[in-house]
């Protein structure tokens, strides 16, 4: 396989945990990653797709017309590498198929990549065609990045083709083969051919600024004395190399549509960034057919404005007192085309370093399209940059960033703090307002910066606009403290940095006003004009509409996060059967449905439990609050670790019934897991049952780590299979480690190497603490911003030690009884708890005496001192005893009830062999 191409299992492996839900882990492009999830959400079939065929297609369009040639020169030099060169329309269509190699035919035939069949992703899946047009650039894709199976067995790259003046696609260039055929060069091939075909579509589509053009050239050469080469027209559209960069050229044709719109020639000087400046020169042009226009050039020079001279007048041109000094930033630089004048011809110095034309157009409607065409752009680069998040202060900055330098030299945004909090703004008219973007072109602005608590006096455009609701353009007063009236100084200082012009904007969402964003031009600048209002409210309204929604979430994502909180343990309870810490930690994208709990059980044990609940916000919390609660139910019911889940999961079910009685596809609670382990400190063991949810880690005292082989039963809902349990020996100080999928599973990462790194982080330290080792895990494991919520818990085992614990065996004769008080009564005093002696005397005889006479062997007996007194009496039966209401007339009946009067509470657990009945009683209060 060439180098640099990744086609192996893991990506199969991705696709396959993307198709059943799961995260993906690391391996993946992004760029695929995020086609197969728009695949995913439209519904396509992986394993099969039905292309459909088209047979209205226009084989003589402009685009066929244009990349014939370039076809013919790109399908000779493929010859000889088994690669298919195919042309698509603006649809994803297949118009035109070249390739010579018949086994490469034969395998496109099959699969229907062939003339008049269709693409689009939304047919197709991940694919070069459909992900090019969707992405609206460059696709490269290789193998197994395909979605639909049949498909992967190619490689494909592909280049949008964009019509050169309106730059809408026109259409689409592939080139695909056999993915072992696949090389890296694939992509800059078709791109550079791509470009010739855009090159030659401006042939096509620009003929009347073409002929403007070739009389500029011939013109030029002529007034070179290069006659020869005057006759040897270089081809217009062929980029002979950019100096200019993106920033210079969007500086240089602005500046450029004034000078066509004057409609004579001029000359002007105009700053570009990082100290440079270039010379633009406005010529008259006449073509062939009569029609005249203006060329504008662009002339970078060593150092400043050079004098210029005319070759036919002595006479200078004339220099505009309005020239430009704003700067921009650099970008990529596009192409430019070699060009000179006609009408007159200039003398460049030998210093000159570079000439470019920047534009050719006629006065007045070339000033109009220019400028027409830079607000779309802007508008559509709004439409892309702004709301790339759900974060309040994100997305004012994007704002700026987009309006600068284009449209303004400064950018604001202020928001009162309710709306930073999440909450809807009730009034904004004198509200005080948090300065939380502001954007600048170049230096430094002096305007109050960011985090700043401003208050718009009356006389400024922002308290005008927050009055009306309307938008306001105004200039800025020359006394300066008139609209900063509480710091005159920095006002002052803002009159002096050239400040002249501004626009003051509502934020308005939903018909609510939720800040507003000022818009300031500099000196060097003409004033704003009605234009410039309209393109700054439509690139408001789009930033409102998304600080709206951003705000939005923040108050779901505050209120979903404090029910979270509010429905997790508050603090551990108290037992002494572990030492334990926690932490929970909501996602980037929101909180979600993971939960943890310590549970204290009869006999000192403890249950251990860590849950997930898939999905995020109000719904996941909820409902796991619900399970919570189930699952502390179930526990005091002393059921086993598989039937607590059996319960939870017939649980699960019910409510999947309840919210989608029709039992529609996609409802209810889809996803959720949980894990529950019972440690007995008296034996020291766990027993332990999962329901779909990772497996814990232990480690062992002498620092041995373990991932215990609990079964993977299925998530919680689906009912298909019993659970099973595990036991496993946990001497006492072994640490066991519970958490959520969210703590090892990420995009960017494989789940064995998080494994892998939680084994280290485990190791590293045997001796510390549940608290240092959830630290040390937190900051190991869990990127910056994770994409999924995680429930942490850390117990450290103890254990009772052989003095806490006394035990005897009953043989089944009443007889037995008066014996078996004694030795409890001897064990008491042993425990110096004389106190509890006859309470415990009367528990013991009732308990013991029930057993052998309504259960049977083997009976035993129990004490532990732990934080109350524990008695328990066990037996072979698996009936459990209940409390009633005895009657006056009856014998019996009253023993279990004054066994509930004497214990701080009692219950029945049932075991493999039978029963168990235990009781509580608080130890005497100290004198």
């Amino acid at each position: 396989m060439p180098a640099g191409l990744s086609d192996n299992d893991a990506l199969a492996d991705a696709r396959e945990r993307l198709l059943a839900g799961r995260p993906v882990g690391a391996g993946v492009r992004a760029s695929v990653l995020t086609s197969w999830q728009r695949c995913q959400n439209l519904g396509i079939p992986a394993d099969r797709i039905a292309v459909p065929y088209h047979q209205d297609l226009d084989l003589e369009s402009d685009l066929m017309r244009a990349a014939g040639p370039v076809l013919d020169r790109l399908n000779s030099a493929l010859r000889s590498m088994r690669m298919s060169v195919i042309v698509c329309d603006e649809q994803a269509r297949i118009v035109r198929r070249r390739v010579d190699d018949p086994s490469l035919r034969k395998v496109l035939d099959e699969r229907e990549i062939a003339p008049g069949f269709a693409y689009a992703e939304e047919i197709a899946g991940t694919n070069g065609i459909g992900t090019a047009l969707v992405e609206r650039g460059p696709a490269f894709v290789h193998g197994r990045e395909h979605f639909v199976e049949s498909l992967q067995v190619f490689t494909c790259a592909a280049v949008p083709v964009r019509d050169p003046l309106s730059g809408q696609s026109r259409g689409l260039l592939d080139l695909t083969c056999l993915r072992e055929d696949a090389d890296p060069l694939m992509t800059a091939l078709v791109r550079e051919a791509a470009r010739d075909i855009e090159r030659r579509l401006l042939e096509q589509t620009a003929e009347r600024e073409r002929a403007l053009l070739q009389t500029f050239v011939q013109a030029r050469l002529a007034a070179r004395g290069d006659r020869a080469a005057a006759l040897l027209l270089p081809d217009a559209g062929e980029p002979a190399g950019d100096p200019l960069g993106r920033g210079d050229r969007l500086i240089l044709e602005e500046k450029a549509a004034e000078l066509i719109s004057l409609g004579h020639a001029a000359v002007v000087e105009v700053a570009l960034p990082n100290g440079r400046a270039a010379t633009l020169l406005s010529r008259p042009v006449t073509c062939s057919s009569g029609e005249t226009g203006i060329a504008v050039e662009a002339v970078l020079p060593g150092g400043g404005l050079r004098r210029l001279a005319t070759a036919r007048s002595a006479t200078p041109y004339e220099r505009l007192p309005n020239a430009i000094t704003l700067p921009a930033p650099r970008a990529t630089a596009p192409s430019a085309w070699t060009a000179s004048s006609t009408q007159t011809t200039v003398a460049e110095p030998p210093s000159v370093t570079d000439e470019c034309l920047i534009a050719v157009g006629e006065p007045g409607v070339g000033r109009l399209a220019l400028l027409a065409r830079q607000r779309l752009e802007l508008l559509t680069e709004a439409g892309v940059r702004i709301g790339t998040t759900l974060d309040v202060t994100r997305t004012a900055e994007e704002l700026t960033e987009v309006a600068i330098p284009r449209l303004a030299d400064f950018v604001t945004v202020d928001l009162p703090d309710v709306v930073l909090m999440g909450e809807e703004p009730t009034g904004v008219n004198g509200a005080a307002m948090r300065r939380v973007a502001l954007g600048a072109a170049n230096g430094d602005s002096q305007l109050y910066p960011v985090g700043h608590l401003v208050t718009f006096v009356p006389a400024t455009p922002q308290a005008r606009c927050l009055a009306t609701g309307q938008s306001v353009l105004s200039p800025l007063p020359t006394l300066a403290s008139t609209w900063m009236p509480e710091d005159p100084g920095r006002a002052q200082k803002v009159r002096a940095s050239g400040i002249h012009s501004a626009i003051a904007v509502p934020l308005l969402a939903r018909g609510v006003v939720l800040g507003v964003a000022t818009f300031y031009r500099l000196e060097h600048r003409g004033p704003f004009e009605g234009d410039d209002l309209s393109l700054a409210e439509e690139l408001s309204g789009r930033a409102a509409v998304c600080i709206d929604n951003a705000r939005r979430f923040t108050l779901e994502r505050a209120t979903a996060l404090t029910l979270q909180r509010s429905l997790l343990p508050h603090g551990l309870p108290e037992q002494n059967a572990v030492e334990a810490a926690h932490r929970y930690l909501p996602a980037q994208a929101g909180v979600g449905g993971d939960w943890f709990d310590i549970i204290p059980l009869s006999g000192a044990r403890v249950a251990l439990v860590v849950g997930d609940v898939v999905g995020h916000g109000l719904h996941a919390s909820a409902t796991m609050g619900r399970l919570r609660t189930a699952v502390q139910n179930f526990s005091d019911l002393d059921l086993p670790v598989d039937e607590v889940l059996a319960h939870l999961d017939d649980l699960v079910g019910r409510l999947d019934l309840d919210e989608d009685p029709d039992g529609a596809a996609g409802a209810g609670i889809i996803g959720a897991t949980c894990l529950y382990a019972v440690y007995d400190p008296a034996s020291q063991r766990c027993t332990m049952a999962r329901a779909g949810h990772p497996a814990p880690a232990l480690v062992l005292p002498d620092g041995t780590v373990e991932l215990p082989e609990v079964p993977a039963g299925p998530p919680l809902g689906l009912g298909c299979v019993p659970f099973e349990t595990v036991d496993i020996a946990m001497p006492e100080g072994s640490r066991l480690i519970l958490y959520t999928d969210g703590l090892i599973e990420h995009r960017d990462r494989d789940i064995d190497v998080a494994l892998d790194r939680l084994r280290r982080v485990l190791t590293h330290d045997p001796l510390r603490s549940p608290e240092e080792t959830c630290d040390a895990l937190v900051e190991a494991l869990l990127p910056t911003q994770p994409s999924d919520d995680v429930a942490l818990l850390v117990a450290r085992t103890r254990a009772l030690n052989a003095g806490q614990v006394a035990q005897w065996d009953v043989p089944a004769d009443p007889a037995a009884v008066s014996g078996i008080r004694t030795e409890v009564t001897r064990q008491l005093a042993d425990w110096d708890l004389e106190e509890l002696a006859f309470s415990t005397e009367l528990v013991i005889s009732e308990l013991v005496t029930n057993a052998i006479r309504y259960a049977g062997g083997p009976i035993q007996v129990r004490l532990l001192r732990d934080r109350t007194l524990i008695c328990e009496v066990s037996d072979g039966s698996s009936t459990s005893p209940r409390l009633r209401r005895s009657a006056t007339t009856d014998e019996g009946g009253r023993g279990l009830f004054l066994v509930a009067q004497l214990a701080q509470r009692w219950g029945t657990r049932h075991t493999a062999d039978g029963k168990v009945i235990w009781t509580e009683q608080p130890f005497p209060a100290a004198p």
